[in-house]
């Protein structure tokens, strides 16, 4: 049995590094441009240690940030206007590179998910 956590933990760890060349760490502060998987769609973001201001179409919004683990973060809009700006986005990483990181994200208790790449321009 402990050799199946020992395994698990190792395949976790390997599934969320694509390569050794970047840290996880980078990622936590600093200015990103996104863009969604499925329809291309490109944000622009910047975040410190507590907040993520980031720009859509034209429209800005500012998200609170909490930290799960060095892998998996939850958004949460400052001002929310509607239910659904009101419930957590959470963002999983899901590999990293040197300058960028692939990411799963879903609104909690929806089964909605989006995939995307953060790059990390300053």
């Amino acid at each position: 049995m402990r050799y199946f956590w020992v395994l698990s933990l190792i395949i976790l760890l390997s599934s969320c590094l694509k390569s050794s060349s970047g840290s996880v760490d980078d990622f936590r502060e600093g200015t990103f441009k996104t863009i969604l998987e499925d329809n291309e769609a490109v944000s622009m973001a910047t975040r410190n240690d507590s907040l993520q201001i980031e720009t859509y179409e034209q429209v800005t919004d500012t998200f609170l940030i909490r930290w799960l683990d060095p892998f998996e973060y939850v958004l949460k809009k400052k001002n929310p206007k509607t239910l659904l700006d009101s419930t957590d986005f959470h963002v999983k990483i899901t590999g990293i590179s040197e300058d960028s990181y692939d990411f799963k994200a879903f609104y909690s208790g929806s089964n909605f998910q989006q995939k995307g790449t953060a790059y990390k321009i300053e």
